[in-house]
């Protein structure tokens, strides 16, 4: 039976979720990949263990991660009912639904109907009585935004969630959620979207700046594009990669660019002169200015999780290093 580090919180940094009272550590594990049924279950455990070992408190899933859908939901229930339960209570797991999930026109979108449904089956691959945060998953054009609030109040109302986010909204669609929240007096504490060094659209779009100036949290998801900000291309694509292996809907090799290499090499140089990786100071990064809570990290084995946590001991940037990243980046 697993027994967790004793130190485990000692180095940790744990931000304030907008106003709210819950705290989310700078760095949380996301479960998008390498959490699958393709996934080895030991490999999966010792992810986990060395994530908690070191003060990650904050475990984020959605219905549809794996392959095959729900089997990250699944393994991480397998993982809580054998290891992990004892400390229940010192963990914030949170799941979404909104993408596909199930045949039929009640598997996606942000009807009520899906999205309690969904939950339910989370919880039964999860074997936990509620999560911590319930998000909405993107926005649904399609379905009135007042419904799609009302099931994310009902869902808080019934016990199954504690919290409520959205995910992949912009400045208005968030503005118009948080009304209709507040209204309804749901406890919205957060929106995930995705920010990098290289995507930079929630700067342009304003929702980072909504979100920190109305008290609510912002948690950043793919914080290396993809991989293409840990440098390993800069030598050519390797076979196993993402954009390698043509596997991923998100990265091709056409998306590695001469263009795009240029900037990651000369990111590297600024990197090495502040003693850290191109990883690290991308991670360092997003949290230079106190706008964004936590940064969701991804991990295939557990040695990288302790090399991602050693970016929180730097992320101050001098006013030189910000216009220059900035210079590279436009």
């Amino acid at each position: 039976m697993y027994q967790a580090d004793e130190s485990r919180y000692g180095d940790m940094i744990y931000n304030r979720c907008g106003e709210s009272g819950l705290k989310l550590p700078a760095l949380s594990l996301g479960m998008w990949h390498n959490f699958g049924s393709v996934n080895h279950v030991e490999n999966m455990k010792q992810i986990l263990f060395t994530a908690f070992d070191n003060g990650i408190t904050h475990f984020d899933l959605a219905n549809n991660y794996g392959p095959v859908y729900g089997s990250a939901e699944a393994n991480m229930g397998r993982i809580l009912q054998s290891d992990l339960m004892p400390y229940r209570n010192e963990m914030i797991i949170s799941t979404k639904a909104g993408y596909d999930m199930w045949k039929g026109p009640y598997g996606d979108g942000g009807s009520k109907k899906y999205l309690i449904a969904s939950l339910d089956e989370s919880l039964k691959r999860l074997g936990i009585e509620y999560v911590d945060i319930f998000y909405h998953h993107r926005p649904d054009p399609d379905t009135p935004m007042e419904e799609t609030m009302a099931a994310l109040d009902q869902i808080v109302r019934s016990g199954k969630a504690l919290y409520v986010g959205i995910s992949n909204y912009n400045k208005e669609q968030t503005k118009e959620a948080c009304r209709i929240l507040r209204e309804q007096k749901t406890p919205f504490v957060i929106n995930q979207v995705s920010y990098s060094m290289l995507n930079r659209w929630i700067e342009t779009d304003g929702v980072k700046d909504f979100l920190y100036e109305n008290g609510i949290g912002c948690i950043a998801f793919s914080p290396l594009a993809q991989g293409i900000l840990t440098g390993k291309y800069l030598k050519g694509i390797p076979a196993d990669s993402r954009a390698g292996s043509g596997k991923s809907p998100y990265l091709h090799d056409k998306d590695i660019s001469k263009e795009k290499l240029e900037k990651v090499n000369a990111l590297q140089k600024i990197a090495a002169q502040r003693g850290q990786t191109l990883t690290q100071m991308a991670l360092a990064w997003i949290l230079r200015d106190g706008k964004v809570t936590s940064v969701l990290i991804g991990a295939s084995r557990p040695e990288q999780i302790i090399e991602n946590i050693k970016s929180l001991g730097n992320i101050k940037f001098s006013q030189e290093e910000n216009d220059w990243i900035d210079e590279i980046c436009r």
